[in-house]
């Protein structure tokens, strides 16, 4: 895999749709416009603290199953399982449910299908993305090259028409929030922001990666931090601080002014593209730390499976297309598909994002002479950040509870009870 692959997939995943809704809740909390441009600047920073926590990580052990790798150096097989786990049938599984729900939701907006409209579209995009990624890694990440120039073109189609194009509002500084609430909108730029640390699963299969990986994801980030903040700039020109915050579809209504109705059309298609771009990425990352979860434990061997012919790790491609589209069909009958993904995900997530921050310590601890690369600048206080950063996201997805979340940690609980059942293999560094 080449280094411009990993961008791909770095840029990909984390320029969801959310970049396209996320803006109007952030700006609903602020004060003013400059506290909304500081929150998407610290989020973008945030976010590159984390990314160097794990190039050092995926510098010093590359491996095809990423976290779950540096879980089991850490603390072992029994918790390396429980995350492998987790990203099987919760994590990795939810997302690529949730953004095949945003993808279904525009389709059925641009063309509906009947009442299940959403759901359908879902499960298309899930079978038609497995697909291709089960038939061979060139195929997956050219699908994931195209579908990112489309993606990142689109938002700066959205920006150049935002900014030069729209009018400018009359009631750009007239805030909605008499005082800013940091703490929650931070929750949804990080969020936004989410999904770099993908990139350390395709680690094992990048050139040079103990030395490449690390810019590769700093750069990555940096792109996508300053098209967030390009982004930010023009909403607030075109539509005023009160305009953001009480728009559904910032997007939409921006191209609605630049362009009348075709132009909403259009910015919907390209949420549709963004969230299959993240989605792309993530059936490609997930699929491969099931492979190496599969090539820890015996009974789950036939996960571990890798087609040389196809550089694909092929049945946990399947296995992982199966359970999302379980998740997607749960989806159907809810209120809300989307909704019901996020709460599923969310704890379950950030739990195992801080186990993998703190893991960087014990290793450092632990096998102080093992060869590093790359190390953390600033540490122990970049990745202390990065940890308390994750705590609190942690606390926050726990606060916004519902059955769907209980249901998340739940089948955590389920992998739980396997463990007497299961004798853990070293997995060996770099094994793909």
């Amino acid at each position: 895999m080449r280094g411009r692959d990993v961008l791909a997939i770095t840029i990909g995943i984390v320029i969801g749709a959310g970049i396209f809704r996320t803006p109007s809740l952030v700006a609903g909390l602020a004060s003013s416009e400059t506290v909304v441009i500081t929150a998407w600047l610290v989020g973008g920073l945030l976010s590159i603290v984390g990314a160097l926590c794990y190039a050092e990580l995926a510098s010093a052990y590359p491996h095809v199953g990423g976290d779950l790798h540096f879980l089991e150096r850490a603390y072992g097989g029994r918790v390396a399982f429980l995350y492998g786990w987790a990203r099987m049938t919760v994590i990795q599984t939810g997302s690529i449910a949730l953004l095949a729900y945003i993808f279904g939701d525009y389709m059925a907006t641009l063309l509906p299908i009947g009442a299940y409209s959403s759901s359908i579209y879902a499960a298309g995009a899930v079978v038609a993305l497995s697909l291709a990624n089960w038939a061979g890694v060139r195929l997956g990440t050219h699908v994931q090259m195209w579908l990112t120039i489309i993606e990142v073109a689109g938002l700066a189609l959205l920006i150049v028409a935002s900014l030069m194009l729209a009018p400018a509002s009359g009631d750009a500084r007239i805030p909605v929030a008499k005082e800013s609430n940091w703490g929650l909108m931070m929750v949804f730029v990080l969020l936004t922001y989410g999904g770099w640390n993908e990139a350390v699963y395709v680690s094992a299969e990048v050139k040079d990666a103990r030395r490449r990986m690390a810019g590769l994801m700093v750069v990555g980030l940096v792109i996508v931090t300053l098209l967030y903040l390009l982004a930010n700039i023009a909403l607030l020109r075109a539509l005023g601080l009160a305009g953001v915050a009480g728009s559904e579809a910032v997007g939409a209504e921006v191209m609605n002014k630049a362009a009348g109705a075709p132009g909403s059309a259009f910015i919907s298609l390209i949420v549709a593209v963004a969230a299959l771009t993240s989605a792309n990425a993530t059936a490609i990352t997930g699929a491969r730390s099931s492979c190496a979860l599969g090539r820890s434990f015996a009974p789950l061997r036939w996960l571990g499976r890798w087609d040389e012919d196809r550089c694909t790790p092929a049945n946990a491609m399947l296995a992982q297309a199966a359970i999302a589209l379980v998740l997607v069909g749960a989806g159907a009958f809810a209120r809300n598909g989307f909704e019901l993904a996020v709460q599923y995900t969310a704890p379950v997530f950030w739990f195992f994002f801080l186990l993998a921050g703190l893991s960087l310590f014990v290793l450092r601890r632990r096998e102080p002479e093992h060869e590093r690369p790359f190390k953390v600048p600033l540490y122990p206080l970049l990745p202390a950040l990065f940890c308390a950063t994750s705590l609190y996201l942690l606390y926050s997805s726990l606060t916004y509870n519902g059955v769907w979340a209980l249901l998340g940690v739940a089948v955590l609980a389920v992998g739980a009870l396997l463990l007497p059942f299961l004798r853990p293999m070293v997995m060996k560094e770099a094994d793909i």
